[in-house]
């Protein structure tokens, strides 16, 4: 019986990577798909080695569907990094489909016949890699927009850097205080094990 498993991500403890929860949600409902599990992390899409991505895939068993808002939420890795992502999912037997990629969608239910199911799988297969490759590509431009708008900042003096979320790292500490376990804290805060590891340093040992 296949499963499917939901991805969520988003990019930094700042944003809301349960934010496309509903519209996965609504799409399994309407082909009579239920979720079985979620995964979700605040990481960035540039980097291979994500945990909740990777549980995912230790989770997942032949003909499981990875579902997923949007190839980008997938990768937004090198090409290089990107082959051995696919190779793992591939290794798995996994499904992939995203909400912005259609002809994915068929793998979801396989309702086609054997040669029209291989035709999509090839076309999704090409399709994926396009749009991987863009969102590689708008990670790159973003990234080197960036640079370039802090380069210019710095130059004329007004540059102050990235400020942080102290009320979020005052709540963070104090669940920590009191006790609570990190994954706790990373459920109640919304937050990565990076920032739970970065607060955590901030705080002075208790005799």
């Amino acid at each position: 019986m296949s499963f499917v498993r939901a991805y969520l991500r988003a990019s930094t403890d700042e944003q809301d990577a349960s934010r496309a929860r509903a519209q996965l949600e609504a799409f399994a409902s309407e082909r009579g798909l239920r979720i079985a599990s979620w995964y979700v992390e605040n990481e960035s899409g540039s980097k291979l080695v994500r945990p909740d991505l990777f549980r995912l895939l230790r989770d997942a068993q032949p003909d499981d569907i990875l579902l997923v808002e949007q190839v980008d939420r997938l990768s937004r890795l090198t090409s290089a990094d990107w082959e051995k992502l696919k190779a793992e999912i591939a290794a798995r037997h996994i499904r992939v489909v995203a909400l912005d990629l259609p002809t994915s969608w068929i793998m979801a239910t396989q309702s086609a016949d054997e040669f029209t199911g291989r035709m999509f799988e090839a076309i999704n297969g090409m399709l994926l890699d396009m749009l991987a490759a863009v969102a590689r590509k708008d990670y790159e431009d973003r990234r080197r927009r960036q640079a370039q708008g802090q380069a210019r900042a710095k130059a004329e003096g007004k540059y102050r850097g990235r400020p942080a979320d102290l009320k979020r790292h005052k709540a963070i500490a104090d669940m920590l205080n009191r006790g609570m376990s990190w994954q706790a804290v990373m459920d109640a805060a919304g937050c990565s094990r990076t920032m739970v590891a970065a607060v955590s340093k901030t705080l002075s040992p208790v005799d």
